[in-house]
């Protein structure tokens, strides 16, 4: 059975290794999650170990979803926004083992992220995803409204363009 938690910042330090090894597949399965090829297990820990202030502030909530005792996915709500915009928050970095794929985990993250959202006071959430990816139907599956595709927005790890998806959602 899958479980979704809240990191706390000594949680998240305690399970940097664990998060990386995460990300780090994802890259090499080649996600566009913001990091080219060559990319090693130490850069994706280098990654998570510059979230933790951020976690700490709470200004990102940190989330965790185990099989057992192993940690097979993560998500990120940033709340940290600008002035005029304390009711929206940013998902980002949905990230699955490619082992633990298809067993819901994906789907368990959103909506644990989005009851954490909700929690910490924010009415409007927002994620980008790659076009055409398992993850913009699993979003569209999950409420989630479109607003739109910018071609060649980023790049694949590889180094080839991919469209991007806008959605949001209220909550």
């Amino acid at each position: 059975m899958i479980e979704v938690r809240r990191l706390t910042v000594a949680e998240a330090r305690r399970s940097v290794e664990a998060l990386a090894e995460v990300l780090a597949d994802c890259v090499a399965g080649g996600a566009s999650v913001s990091f080219m090829a060559p990319f090693s297990k130490s850069d994706a820990a280098a990654f998570f170990e510059r979230l933790l202030p951020d976690v700490e502030r709470g200004d990102r909530i940190l989330l965790a979803a185990y099989d057992g005792s192993k940690l097979v996915g993560t998500v990120q709500v940033i709340t940290a926004t600008p002035p005029n915009q304390p009711h929206r928050g940013d998902i980002a970095k949905l990230l699955v083992l490619r082992s633990a794929r298809g067993q819901g985990v994906a789907a368990l993250l959103m909506k644990s992220a989005e009851e954490f959202a909700k929690a910490a006071g924010k009415s409007l959430l927002v994620l980008d995803t790659v076009t055409g990816s398992d993850a913009e139907r699993l979003y569209q599956r999950l409420g989630w409204t479109k607003v739109g595709v910018i071609p060649n927005y980023a790049l694949f790890p590889d180094g080839r363009f991919c469209d991007t998806t806008v959605f949001w959602k209220a909550l």
